[in-house]
């Protein structure tokens, strides 16, 4: 039986060092799936659009690494570990960057044309609906979300790796944002603009 074990970083430098830690420790990059925010779309520019046919093409994969090095350390990184590693835009949340089985299945929904497209690709990744919306604002927000599939005797090891990059609190995270106002992920919302997003970056540093 396999289960997926999940974490949010404000940080995607923090993601991609997870992300690094768990091929290193032999769990297999067609696994693993990633979505960040791209508020300013600095990363997409350089990646382009998202390509499925990549996610089964390692060869490709690794060729996207050199593509995603001139973004800098972080997308040359991500390129050289994940599959499919591509811009999207995501109504409600905005540009991101995705990789890995989630992008594909977003992909795949057409995601373009369909709010709450990330929610529900979530959900089909085995993650409950509550905290797929509760991820899904954390992108929104600006941060890096990391998603691992396994089988129940590797749930432990994972979840110590991703714990060792710092990850989000995410109920404590939640609670602040209901203690401001907020009343739930928004599919209709308007995305975060890059300011917005910094400033939500500067409260938790």
């Amino acid at each position: 039986m396999t289960k997926t074990i999940t974490g949010l970083y404000d940080d995607i430098a923090q993601a991609r060092a997870a992300v690094e830690d768990l091929v290193d420790h032999g769990f297999s990059r067609e696994d693993i799936s990633l979505v960040a925010a791209d508020p300013t779309e600095e990363y997409g520019r350089q990646l382009g659009p998202y390509d499925d046919t990549i996610a089964d093409d390692a060869a490709d994969a690794t060729a996207g690494a050199a593509t995603g090095a001139v973004a800098g350390g972080v997308l040359g990184g991500l390129g050289g570990v994940l599959l499919g590693l591509g811009a999207l835009a995501i109504p409600g949340v905005g540009p991101i960057i995705a990789a890995g089985p989630i992008a594909a299945g977003l992909v795949g929904a057409g995601v373009g044309a369909a709010a709450g497209g990330l929610v529900g690709a979530m959900i089909g990744w085995g993650i409950p609906e509550q905290d797929a919306r509760y991820y899904t604002e954390g992108i929104r927000r600006g941060g890096t979300f990391v998603a691992v599939r396994a089988a129940d005797h590797q749930v432990g090891k994972i979840s110590s790796i991703l714990n060792d990059h710092n990850p989000v609190n995410i109920e404590e995270r939640v609670e602040m944002w209901r203690n401001e106002g907020w009343t739930g992920y928004d599919p209709d919302a308007q995305p975060y603009t890059p300011a917005e997003i910094e400033a939500e970056r500067e409260r938790y540093y």
